[in-house]
């Protein structure tokens, strides 16, 4: 199930350096590996060098000579540069997808894989840096916010290509937004502007100028954009013509895709050689984490993502300069009540979790600090809240994790008219306080978080039996049926601004798990958190935004239909082999500044 934007989840040596200049007689171009059609560019084997000049010429050929001679030199340098740091550029770059990616088309992605491969691929407007999270020009140098928040102005960069050599205008940015839009294509990306179907007006002034009106505002626009993969207009490779640093060369359902050098890529590194430096990408489609290991350990794969604390703590025995603890990601785990009306559960229980003080006392009773320890090996830390730590514009540093205290569990829960009598809590009509919690079966983490969330219930007296169920049958529970007591799932963030949350925070949305689909707010906070994010959906200013949503996080931490438990660290593995990796807490991790990464020697000569 998809919550918003957030997903519950269940170089030189004996080779010569490649160079590339604006001048024909050095220009080399590279072909794709395999499986695509010849609208590429041919491959060349290394530097094209001039033919030897006569040396009875004019002033003109001197110049040109000349001319040739300082860019010789200037590349010469770069390719020392390149040598001085042990990389060397071409190579493959190998690792590990864990499903098979859905689609190829930047429009339609909705899974992790293809989201992978859409940002080594896709040409952007803008670009959010995985590190320092702040904005980037793209294919856009530069733009600004039009007509009171519900339009952007962009202006293009000029002398750019799509991989197959295609010329890139506004007219293919129209096209990208056109299609975006068409209700038919179910795009997932345009929720997230809140077109609602309505028309969205697509202005192309001149061939680098691009405006875009849409029909109310959007509160953080501009960032939605990073998420918009441009489509070529008139290439015959339509979606699979790329501005990105790579393109789909080849895919074999169930082994791999193979991406290649983008001949065309516009950036440039400092010394002015065309990026990227890595030749190709092969991405294996293979689901056994034990495997995965295995081949990292052995040097056939150069990264590993997402790794689960199990696995960490053995490379990090066997192989300690590769592995990085990033600190706290985006993923936490959590559970909560289920408090609708239209549950068919007993009144008594619905007073329960309906009940403020009956969740606090629960959320001081679980030790959070155990289940960081236990289950992730101290690689995770307790949850504040709704925002993890490494979203650092819009985490709200006030929040501090509910603290484990028993004794102030059973004074909440003795507040709410409960009872402790030989080792058994009882509510105020004397009904035993028993209830179960579902969770997603094969989740290691998540069965052993239920285990220890059982024990430090018992301590107050509570019996909570754990249900283990096929992802689906959760699915279903909670947002059909609604037939189950709480639940434990986790939650990933995928858009860093808080507006893609709107369909879990507001009252009505079908995503707001403890009650959704409400008529009318069922609680005063409830309203209140409405209004806040009503409020900071409308509002372009940032200060006053963070201001209305530090609000909504705070009444979420005090009312507590969410127990947030812990928030996950983000865990990768970089083979040495691997220059210039700067692993980010952000998809994609390691290879978000991929057309900079590049190879050792021995490793990119195989």
């Amino acid at each position: 199930m998809k919550a918003f934007l957030a997903k519950l989840d269940c170089g030189a040596g004996t080779r010569a350096c490649r160079v590339e200049t604006r001048l024909d007689a050095f220009r080399g171009l590279r072909t794709p590996r395999s499986k695509v059609p010849n609208t590429h560019a041919p491959r060349s084997k290394g530097i094209v060098r001039p033919k030897s000049v006569d040396t009875s010429v004019d002033a003109a050929d001197t110049s040109v000579r000349a001319t040739a001679v300082v860019v010789l030199a200037l590349l010469t340098l770069a390719c020392s540069a390149v040598a001085a740091t042990g990389a060397q550029p071409g190579g493959e770059l190998r690792f590990c997808l864990y499903s098979e990616p859905k689609t190829f088309n930047p429009l339609l992605v909705a899974d992790t894989s293809s989201e992978a491969i859409r940002y080594m691929t896709a040409g952007v407007l803008i670009r959010v840096n995985r590190q320092t999270q702040e904005l980037e020009p793209s294919l856009a140098v530069s733009w600004r916010v039009v007509s009171q928040g519900r339009g952007i102005a962009f202006k293009l960069r000029q002398h750019v290509a799509f991989s197959d050599g295609t010329p890139f205008s506004a007219e293919d940015v129209a096209y990208t937004m056109h299609t975006l839009f068409d209700p038919s294509l179910h795009a997932p990306t345009a929720d997230s502007f809140h077109a609602g179907g309505a028309a969205v007006k697509i202005e192309t002034p001149a061939a680098d100028e691009v405006t875009l009106t849409f029909p109310t505002p959007v509160a953080g626009i501009e960032r939605l954009f990073d998420q918009v993969g441009i489509l070529s207009s008139k290439s015959p490779r339509k979606e699979m013509a790329s501005l990105g640093p790579f393109y789909v060369a080849q895919y074999k359902p169930g082994s791999e895709v193979d991406l290649s050098r983008n001949p065309y890529y516009w950036k440039r590194d400092r010394q002015g050689l065309r990026l990227p430096r890595i030749d190709a990408v092969r991405l294996y489609i293979q689901q056994n984490r034990d495997m995965e290991l295995i081949r990292f350990q052995r040097g056939d794969l150069n990264i590993m993502s997402a790794v689960s604390p199990e696995l960490f703590d053995q490379l990090q025995a066997r192989m300690p300069a590769a592995v990085r603890d990033l600190g706290p990601s985006l993923e936490s785990e959590m559970m909560w009540f289920n408090q609708s009306p239209k549950a068919p559960l007993p009144a008594y229980k619905k007073l329960w979790f309906q009940s403020r003080e009956f969740r606090r006392a629960l959320s001081a009773a679980v030790n959070r600090e155990d289940l960081c320890r236990l289950v992730y090996r101290g690689h995770a830390h307790p949850a504040e809240g709704p925002i993890s730590p490494a979203n650092r514009f819009w985490f709200n540093s006030g929040l501090k994790p509910h603290r484990y205290d028993p004794a102030e569990a059973l004074a909440l829960l003795g507040k709410a008219g409960f009872r402790l009598q030989d080792g058994q809590l009882y509510d105020a009509q004397s009904h035993a306080v028993e209830f179960s919690i579902v969770t997603n079966a094969g989740n290691q983490a998540r069965e052993k978080i239920a285990q220890m969330i059982q024990q430090d219930l018992k301590a107050i007296g509570i019996r909570l039996n754990v249900v283990k169920l096929d992802y689906s049958a959760i699915i279903d529970r909670i947002s059909q049926s609604l037939d189950y007591e709480s639940c434990l799932l986790g939650l990933t963030n995928v858009d860093l601004d808080p507006d893609a949350q709107m369909n879990v925070w507001l009252s009505s949305a079908s995503n707001h798990q403890w009650n959704p689909n409400q008529a009318s707010p069922a609680t005063p906070w409830e309203a209140e958190i409405d209004r806040l994010m009503q409020a900071q959906g409308s509002e372009l200013n940032p200060a006053r935004r963070k201001a209305y949503f530090d609000k909504v996080q705070e009444i979420v931490s005090q009312e507590v239909p969410f127990l947030y438990l812990v928030t996950k660290n983000a865990l990768v593995a970089v083979s040495p082999s691997l220059q210039n990796a700067d692993p980010s807490v952000l998809r994609p991790q390691a290879v978000w500044n991929i057309e900079m990464l590049a190879l050792t020697q021995e490793v990119a000569k195989k």
